[in-house]
């Protein structure tokens, strides 16, 4: 939980309890489900949370806006960046029922009013939203097939290494904002999607 506060100092007191009560939800529901890796869980903070928060840093979200979490897994990047953004309304996605099932407790046991989710397919939803996040789900060009129907920008989690730099792409290290080792060889990548 210190590495959040290191990089985000301005939390207020019920974002500060709802991050630190991932660790017990997270733990407890994935020894019933598996939505983290068993030897990653410890790494929880750090691999997963603050990964996610670093589109905060390169992609503030503005009040008001809808946003979905394409794939959204265990919850990453929706849960943390709606822990982190009260007045931003995230869509949580995923084609497995079982992932859905512990966002859904975890987004119940944290109180969480700006969380909806859905039990579907990407093809299958047809509403806009201000912008598509996602992270470690498909290679770069599905997740902008994906994600143009449904939003004109896709801002994604992924290794430097994934992804080639172009003029329709801007490419963020996480290292300019996080000194672990971890990002390294992360990034935050927006691509402006045309429809």
């Amino acid at each position: 939980m210190q590495i959040i506060l290191r990089y985000f100092p301005d939390l207020t007191k019920e974002q500060q309890e709802r991050f630190a009560a991932l660790d017990s939800l997270y733990r407890e529901w994935n020894a019933r489900i598996n939505v983290i890796s068993r030897k990653d869980i410890d790494a929880l903070y750090e691999h997963h949370v603050l990964h996610s928060l670093g589109i905060a840093k390169a992609y503030p979200l503005t009040v008001g806006m809808r946003v979905m979490d394409l794939g959204t897994g265990g919850g990453f990047p929706g849960i943390p960046l709606a822990i982190l953004y009260p007045d931003v309304h995230f869509h949580l996605v995923d084609s497995i029922a079982k992932k859905i099932r512990v966002c859904n407790e975890i987004v119940r046991a944290l109180g969480l009013t700006n969380v909806t989710t859905q039990w579907t397919r990407v093809e299958q939803i047809h509403e806009r939203f201000d912008c598509i996040v996602s992270r470690a789900v498909a290679p770069l060009d599905t997740l902008v097939r994906w994600s143009r129907p449904l939003s004109g920008h896709l801002v994604c989690l992924k290794g430097i290494d994934e992804v080639e730099s172009s003029k329709s792409i801007d490419i963020k290290p996480l290292s300019q904002w996080f000194s672990e080792e971890f990002f390294a060889t992360k990034a935050v990548i927006h691509k402006r999607l045309i429809s």
